[in-house]
């Protein structure tokens, strides 16, 4: 077994190398109003590693999800990235520090074609400003082109070419979840967030997905957060889980550590829950 307390990181069963600490929650609470949404959870995220949340339904998780995307922010706790505890900052700022995600309900421009889509994966990294590119010559037709390569590198490498000018309101469900894959990868994150990525598919797409999830893990070294209700699929992909259960964490650890935790198994594994 590795030790995966180390702090330089720790050295997979099938060969791959998982860093140091990249993003630390430490004793995040969550309130609504009156209601507790996450209670007192700490939990880590190392360089290179995939790591699932995962819980029943009303556990916490994508209030946790969105804690980590800055969309919510903690009443208590504090959230470390790389290295330094994170301001209070807006969405779009924790964008810019690498952070991209895709969401439970698909939140693509439905008129746009797929190129399009995936281009806005590309806006925190346009710099020039609306007048040049209204001209569209020197630094900002050089920027257009660099993010244009990017882009259709990222539809190659999702096998989505033959879609590219395609609407988007025109593809079957699977599909539009594979270009919102893209337009997260388009932004070339450090941390990618999937919300619930095989959602609604049925067996082959979900295949599919877990490919791709582990294809950008293995070719692009992106570190990936995700919640997935599939156990199987979570259990396939990950490298660590951890489990909450009412806003609480009740588990920690492999794959098998966390299957054999007879606090999961009780919560979430062999016992009905309402």
């Amino acid at each position: 077994m590795n030790d995966m307390s180390n702090p330089e990181g720790y050295t997979t069963e099938d060969g791959r190398k998982i860093g140091p600490v990249l993003m630390e929650m430490k004793n995040i609470t969550l309130r609504f109003g009156g209601v507790k949404a996450i209670t007192d959870i700490s939990f880590d995220i190392r360089e290179g590693e995939i790591r699932a949340i995962i819980g029943p339904n009303g556990a916490g998780k994508s209030s946790m999800l969105n804690v980590i995307s800055g969309f919510y922010i903690p009443q208590e706790g504090e959230v470390w990235y790389k290295g330094a505890p994170r301001p209070q900052m807006k969405p779009y700022e924790v964008a810019r520090q690498g952070i991209a995600r895709t969401f439970q309900n698909i939140a693509l421009f439905e008129g746009m074609s797929v190129l399009d889509n995936v281009m806005t994966g590309r806006l925190n990294h346009m710099k020039t400003g609306l007048f040049a590119q209204a001209i569209w010559k020197g630094k900002a037709e050089a920027e257009e082109v660099a993010n244009r390569e990017v882009v259709e590198r990222v539809i190659d490498f999702l096998e989505i070419q033959a879609i590219r000018k395609t609407p988007v309101a025109r593809l079957p469900y699977g599909l539009k979840k594979r270009v919102e894959l893209a337009r997260a990868l388009a932004a070339q994150p450090s941390l990618l967030l999937l919300d619930e990525p095989m959602a609604g598919m049925n067996v082959e797409e979900k295949e599919d997905m877990s490919r791709f999830i582990l294809d950008v893990n293995d070719e692009f070294g992106t570190t990936i957060a995700l919640i997935e209700h599939d156990m199987g699929v979570v259990m396939d992909l990950s490298d660590r889980v951890v489990v909450m259960d009412y806003g609480k964490k009740i588990g920690d650890g492999t794959p098998d550590e966390v299957r054999n935790n007879q606090d999961v198994i009780d919560a979430y594994l062999g016992v009905a829950h309402d």
